[in-house]
């Protein structure tokens, strides 16, 4: 089993900014990639910023310059930081890990989910 704990979420003016933190637990040998999605109401989920474990990015176009996803491998934490925010960034952030349990069984979670809400 892999807990996913998301925090850092709010409410935040145009402009503003905000850091999404991730911290996953459990029987864990070992995290390949980590990432960042988003889902504004009436909207398909989509990617936001992925990691890999040897530190590759993939950042999203409508993000990218503005949005920056780092990882923690030692404290299994996964970081997005959002600078100047824009109103069509408001959407519920989930957090996604992939990886490896003990002894060898592959796993993919998902977080419950952030409210990031930017007002104009």
């Amino acid at each position: 089993q892999v807990q996913l704990v998301e925090s850092g979420g709010g409410l935040v003016q145009a402009g503003g900014s905000l850091r999404l933190s991730c911290v996953a637990s459990g029987n864990i040998l070992r995290i390949n990639a980590m990432g960042w999605y988003r889902q504004a109401p009436g909207k398909q989920r989509e990617l936001v910023a992925t990691i890999t474990s040897g530190g590759s990015t993939n950042i999203a176009d409508s993000v990218k310059g503005r949005f920056t996803i780092s990882r923690d491998s030692a404290k299994n934490t996964v970081y997005l930081q959002m600078n100047s925010l824009k109103p069509e960034d408001t959407a519920v952030y989930y957090c996604n890990v992939g990886g490896t349990l003990w002894p060898s069984r592959q796993f993919t979670s998902w977080a419950q989910g952030t409210q990031v809400t930017v007002s104009s």
